[in-house]
């Protein structure tokens, strides 16, 4: 008998907001294809487009097949627009990995939050994953994964940044909600993962300081923030053939963090 494997040979998957060296999108996307999947990096502005080439660049050059793809994944037609040239530069008809880890924010008060922030940071977070969805299951088949990337701060209530964990917190429920329609309907499985802190450019370094000094002493693996590849690795868990009886659940990749 051949032993267990986590190995993603022939799979498809499209990891958007992966254009970033150091970010958890990139360190998603080099894990898939280092396991055997093809994987489309998505970047949505010119300025990030170098940073993109360095993704695939990396990717390559540990033997992985990768392409990246700039599109603006909060709307329906860059949604689309990923998913057509995903299919088109791996001469194929299907998407078996879906990773929505994009996501935007705007740190500080709720009462003094704009309304261009707060529409942005919901276009971004949950429109854009709802829109990827719509568009990818038509080309995914079954044993497909949707993995959402959120965050534990929605089940804590980050004060530092109530409008991202609101927009959060949305997909967790989407998450939940939409596990029967995938599953029963098209076989599909769906799962958000729940990154703790981790060390990104995502926030202002004091915002992440604040956030990181009051969230490690409540991890329980170790006294450390975590890892672009502890994170990694639960995605590449989901991803596989062994999560086929996990969905429709929120998984704390945080150390032990549970937002109880």
């Amino acid at each position: 008998m051949s032993p267990d494997t986590l190995s993603l040979e022939g799979k498809v998957a499209v990891v958007t907001g992966s254009g970033r060296e150091k970010g958890i999108g990139a360190g998603i996307a080099a894990t898939l294809a280092r396991n055997g999947a093809r994987v489309a990096i998505n970047y949505v502005s010119d300025s990030t487009a170098p940073r993109a080439a360095e993704v695939v660049k990396a990717i390559e050059g540990q033997g992985g097949s990768v392409v990246a793809i700039q599109a603006d994944i909060s709307t329906p037609e860059g949604a689309a627009k990923l998913v057509h040239e995903t299919l088109k530069a791996f001469k194929t008809e299907h998407i078996d990995i879906l990773v929505n880890n994009a996501a935007t924010g705007f740190p500080g008060p709720a009462l003094k939050a704009s309304k261009e922030s707060i529409e942005k940071t919901f276009a971004v977070n949950v429109y854009g994953p709802l829109f990827l969805i719509q568009h990818v299951v038509p080309v995914m088949q079954r044993g497909g994964r949707i993995i959402n990337i959120g965050s534990i701060g929605s089940k804590l209530g980050t004060p530092e940044a109530s409008i991202h964990m609101a927009s959060k917190a949305a997909m967790d429920t989407l998450t939940f909600a939409m596990a029967k329609e995938l599953g029963i309907g098209h076989g599909i499985t769906i799962n958000t993962v729940a990154p703790g802190p981790v060390p990104t450019e995502s926030l202002p370094p004091q915002v992440e300081g604040a956030i990181h000094s009051a969230l490690v002493p409540l991890t329980r693996a170790e006294n450390r923030v975590g890892s672009v590849e502890d994170i990694a690795d639960v995605v590449l868990l989901l991803a596989s053939e062994k999560s086929r009886w996990l969905t429709g659940q929120f998984i704390s990749a945080s150390g032990g963090i549970t937002g109880a």
